[in-house]
């Protein structure tokens, strides 16, 4: 065993409360785990506003429901050929689209029930929050670099909202994808919320790296969708740049990365938020590939093997960043939700909601700017007075 995993001081987030559900039926089940001694309640009158997008064009925003015909879901086998969820964000034309609800009535009740049981937060909390994108705007004209994120296990695609909004609106197209069965829940276009089938059942370093290589065949899958010259499943697909694709996670999604990068040649560079890597960067490295891992402290005599052995086997360019005051949900939009319902964070949270996603989105958008386009950025080079909570690993 790794003897500590990146999760594990999570338990006051939105993260990793167990759900029972049998593997054979996605039926609703009541979830195992209290979040707190008290029933949470929303204050009178609170909103959520998502940060506003520090670049230029507008996110336009579209769902695709994609099916792989090849492969059986790896979870519930009955359930027939794998389905995916995926939020398509890219540069629009401002003014053209509609409203771009944060999530759907039914995952969003489902995910406040399994996380807070016993909670009276109305629905509207969650979907109400303010997004910047616009629902099936017309798109800017031009082709942009593709990033497709992952989000935390147990946790459904719209954690990461935020970033996937900062980047298009940097100019990238973003394929933000919920992994079905993994999360809790996923809606799908004929009203169905699938729920999350293998939570609380990952008890080993195989099964967590057995799910890693699910979700890289899960990208590799929606890259094939987008980047094929027929019959793409995207109207927008001629917006990609397919010679510059790109790959972002979160915890579990982030540990992906590695899998990902190995198997799909498109795949240029890879980010890691705060993901045990149960898929080990082998002994050859990443192909030379760059490699991102931005972290939390894991507190005194404490550290994650995982990481240190990714970071002597990374064989291209790499960084790796620790984030003061941080914890492991900083680098997703849930802390903004805990700060506006009063809800505790870990002990040896200092860092804000707001900051933790500016630093989040700065970081990782020099990134792919450096290695997607080209992008000279000097912030990657070291500390900075801007960012002092910023640390780089020597």
């Amino acid at each position: 065993m790794t003897g500590i995993r990146r999760t594990a001081t999570t338990a006051a987030l939105l993260l990793a409360v167990p759900l029972s559900v049998a593997a054979t039926a996605p039926a609703l089940a009541a979830p195992a785990v209290p979040f707190t001694a008290t029933s949470p309640a929303a204050p009178a009158g609170v909103h959520v506003d998502l940060p506003r997008p520090t670049g230029p064009y507008t996110p336009g925003r579209e769902f695709l429901h994609l099916v792989d015909q090849s492969r059986p879901d790896p979870w519930v086998p009955s359930a027939g050929p794998r389905q995916l969820m995926v939020s398509m964000y890219y540069p629009a034309k401002a003014g053209t689209g509609g409203p771009a609800p944060y999530m759907t009535p039914q995952a969003a009740r489902l995910m406040l029930d399994t996380k807070l049981p016993g909670n009276t937060i109305p629905t509207e909390v969650v979907t109400g929050t303010r997004t910047w994108s616009e629902s099936h705007a017309r798109p800017k004209p031009g082709r942009y670099p593709l990033v497709v994120l992952s989000p935390g296990f147990t946790m459904p695609r719209t954690e990461l909202t935020s970033l996937a909004e900062d980047l298009t609106s940097h100019g990238y197209v973003v394929a933000l994808v919920d992994h079905t069965y993994e999360n809790t829940g996923t809606t799908f276009p004929d009203g169905r919320t699938l729920p999350c089938v293998i939570c609380g059942k990952l008890t080993t370093e195989e099964q967590w790296a057995a799910l890693n290589e699910s979700r890289a065949k899960d990208v590799s899958f929606v890259i094939d969708q987008l980047t094929t010259h027929r019959h793409p499943a995207w109207r927008y697909a001629r917006m990609i740049d397919r010679e510059r694709i790109g790959m972002a996670g979160h915890s579990a999604g982030g540990a992906a990365t590695v899998p990902s990068l190995l198997t799909d040649q498109r795949l240029r560079a890879g980010v890691n938020l705060d993901g045990t890597m149960d898929f080990p960067v082998p002994a050859t490295g990443l192909k030379g590939k760059p490699f991102l891992m931005i972290g939390h402290p894991l507190g005194d005599q404490q550290e994650d093997p995982t990481w240190t052995k990714a970071w002597a086997n990374l064989d291209g360019w790499k960084r790796w960043l620790t984030v003061a005051g941080s914890n492991h949900g900083t680098f997703t939009d849930n802390p903004l939700f805990f700060e506006k319902l009063g809800l505790p964070e870990p002990p040896g949270t200092t860092i804000s909601a707001e900051r933790g996603i500016h630093l989040t989105d700065t970081y990782v958008r020099a990134f792919f700017d450096l290695h997607l386009k080209g992008i000279d950025q000097p912030i990657l080079n070291g500390p900075t007075p801007e960012n002092p909570e910023i640390s780089f690993h020597p």
